[in-house]
Parts: C-alpha cells; sequence; structure tokens
C-alpha cells in the first residue's frame, strides 16, 4: 500500500518533515514539481530582467538622464 501526500515545502514545519522523510530512502520516494513549470501568476527571469529593464530605460528618457 501506498500513500500520496502534498507538503508545503515553504514552511520551517514542511521543510522538516521533507527531511525527515528523505533519511527513509527505502521506504520513501520523494518527487518534486518541475522546475519548469511556473506557477500562474509568475514570471521567469528573463521576462523579469525585460521588463526592468524597460522601466530603467523609460524612467532614464523621462528624467533625461543618459
Amino acid at each position: 500500500m501506498t500513500v500520496i501526500a502534498k507538503i508545503d515545502i515553504s514552511s520551517p514545519t514542511g521543510r522538516k518533515l521533507v527531511r525527515e522523510l528523505e533519511k527513509h530512502k527505502r521506504v520513501v520516494k520523494i518527487t518534486y514539481p518541475d522546475a519548469e513549470e511556473i506557477p500562474q501568476g509568475y514570471i521567469t527571469s528573463e521576462e523579469f530582467r525585460k521588463s526592468a529593464m524597460d522601466k530603467v530605460k523609460k524612467f532614464c528618457d523621462d528624467n533625461g538622464i543618459v
């Protein structure tokens, strides 16, 4: 028999639970969601960089900075 649990590792308690489970490699298999999946409402680092650079350029243009 197997059990599937979802643990929120953004909290100290969740991280502690995962660390404890990782000690039992013979009976526990832990899988993490794909890092490629971006949660809704989040942006990639490339999108953030482009947005930030656009804002810096606009600020400089608006304020007569080189």
